[in-house]
């Protein structure tokens, strides 16, 4: 069986309920305020080791009590966190969130997430048979240094363009696997992208990205589709009830890569990232609101309407 290294992003999420969002100056009365660990790498950590999978974190924490926290926390599900330092002088990743009606808006402050480098990239041994994930919430030079030592250790890579920003085509022609909504889709191809697009418009622009590479939009409850050597993989979603859509694209990429670690054909990975971004949105938070193997054996066990029946 094989592992899963994450470097990435190490945040405490401060969460502010509402009624709605405010628009620009405008102030609204908030419900309440909540502290959530989190952060991408985080969340994608800890989604792949409460799914039974090891799980190795490589980022940076601050000296403050935000840090203290969350390694506290990190540990207790089950993250290595041998590659995760205390960084004086700087305070640990923070994100500022405002949550309503199951919406979100971020304002990520990087903090100590900022200054992970290349020489913190280099310290964990890979093999073959790993899975390599990294985000873009820590310096986009650390991770094509941990992609190339990834790839020259026969490690699948694994990139999670988000939040969106530019990428030389030197760091995407590392990454084996890319997983990203389709705004970041937009945002990389400079293509004008809606909710409601078919999936062969997503296809057409996602094309522009593969070049060797496998693709994955995430489309929400309509599922994701898959661009696997130029040919679409739809795979269908599951609606539920959400109740907070914070991490649930961690918890798909967390849960995706622990099935690739295994072996897992890459649609069966891809339906079980599903089933666990859909246990995840139905509970607030981010890295606390990554499921188990066991809960999300028990949706996938549980057909959805029309399965199983004659056409």
């Amino acid at each position: 069986m094989g592992r899963v290294f994450v470097a990435g992003s190490i945040n405490m999420d401060v969460v502010a309920t509402a009624d709605r969002h405010p628009k620009v100056g405008e102030t609204v009365a908030g419900r309440q305020v909540l502290y959530f660990p989190g952060g991408k790498g985080a969340n994608q950590a800890v989604a792949s080791a409460k799914l039974g999978i090891p799980t190795t974190l490589i980022g940076r924490l601050g000296t403050d009590a935000f840090g203290k926290e969350l390694r506290t926390f990190l540990v207790a599900q089950g993250v290595d966190l041998a590659f995760v330092k205390d960084t004086d002088g700087t305070h640990s990743g923070t994100a500022i969130i405002t949550l309503a009606n199951a919406d979100n808006t971020i304002v990520v402050v990087p903090g100590a997430n900022g200054l992970v480098d290349a020489d913190d990239v280099a310290a964990p041994i890979l093999a073959r048979g790993d899975v390599a994930v990294s985000q873009f919430e820590i310096p986009l030079p650390a991770i094509a240094a941990f992609f190339r030592r990834a790839r020259a250790a026969g490690a699948t890579t694994l990139l999670n363009p988000a939040p969106a920003k530019k990428a030389d085509k030197a760091l995407l022609d590392l990454v084996d696997i890319l997983v990203l909504n389709e705004t970041e889709l937009g945002y990389l191809t400079g293509t004008e992208l809606r909710d409601g697009d078919t999936p062969e418009r997503f296809s057409e622009a996602a094309r522009t990205l593969g070049q060797g590479k496998i693709v994955c939009v995430t489309l929400g409850k309509r599922g994701v589709l898959a661009l696997v050597e130029d040919q679409p993989l739809l795979v269908p979603g599951r609606e539920v009830k959400a109740v907070d859509t914070t991490g649930a694209g961690d918890c798909f990429v967390g849960a995706l890569a622990s099935q690739l670690a295994i072996g897992k054909p890459l649609g069966d990975a891809l339906a079980y990232a599903n089933a666990a971004a859909s246990i995840c949105v139905q509970r607030m938070g981010a890295a606390p609101s990554m499921p188990t193997a066991q809960e999300v054996s028990a949706v996938l066990s549980t057909r959805r309407p029309g399965e199983g029946r004659d056409p």
